[in-house]
């Protein structure tokens, strides 16, 4: 079973929630989505797994958030997911994909779900 997990070692819950794979005996893709966010495709897949819209996916109190605009109701999905590929830090973390699903590690547990196909 390939498992990935969009990380921030600077994030307690994130290395929570990686700690908790490597204790199920899985040691999943690290992807340090600061550093490698997301392609726009990528992050399209992981809102419909997720069943989110993407400001259901966004860190909305960083001041990015506010800086970008991000709060206008007007702006389009696409404008909304290419302001996470271009500012990652706003991607809610951790995001967890496996069995062609996904789930976010807050709470960490919240990712043994989708470790059962």
């Amino acid at each position: 079973m390939k498992v990935t997990i969009f990380h921030n070692p600077r994030c307690s819950k994130s290395r929570e929630t990686l700690q908790l794979l490597q204790a199920q005996g899985i040691e999943p893709e690290i992807v340090e989505y600061l550093k490698t966010p997301p392609t726009f495709s990528e992050l399209e897949q992981i809102l419909q797994k997720l069943d989110l819209q993407p400001r259901q996916l966004m860190r909305t109190k960083e001041p990015e958030y506010v800086q970008l605009g991000l709060d206008d109701e007007s702006l389009s999905r696409e404008a909304l997911i290419d302001s996470m590929i271009n500012t990652p830090k706003l991607i809610e973390r951790p995001i967890v994909l496996a069995n062609d699903k996904a789930a976010i590690g807050r709470p960490p547990e919240a990712v043994l779900a989708i470790l059962t196909p």
